[in-house]
């Protein structure tokens, strides 16, 4: 009978921590402080998931970052997915591509010079 019982614990003890697991990817936190340490106002940013081929919409619409501000973004799209692709358009003309970053793992992201 204790044998039963600790079968069915060790069972529902693994159950549970790999469905932890599974779902981990599912509620983290997406949300990323994205700093422009450029000395350029950023016009436009994407984020799009990395499996695909095209940017979604700009996420800051009408809006500018100033150089040397930051802002928080939720990068979550309802895929559940982590790993995503970020483009930063700025004044001056440049594009800024940053493949493979994984929202999941960080809380901010800068673009640099």
């Amino acid at each position: 009978m204790r044998r039963i019982f600790l079968s069915a614990l060790a069972g529902a003890l693994a159950l549970a921590l790999a469905s932890g697991w599974a779902g981990s990817a599912a509620a983290a936190n997406r949300v990323v402080e994205v700093i422009n340490a450029t000395g350029f106002t950023m016009v436009a940013f994407y984020a799009s998931v990395s499996s695909t081929n095209s940017w979604e919409e700009d996420i800051l619409g009408d809006e500018e970052l100033e150089a040397g501000d930051s802002v928080d973004i939720n990068i979550d799209d309802g895929s559940g997915k982590c790993i995503y692709d970020f483009k930063g358009v700025f004044d001056n003309g440049v594009e800024v591509v940053k493949q493979g970053v994984n929202v999941c793992r960080i809380a901010t992201f800068t673009f640099e010079r």
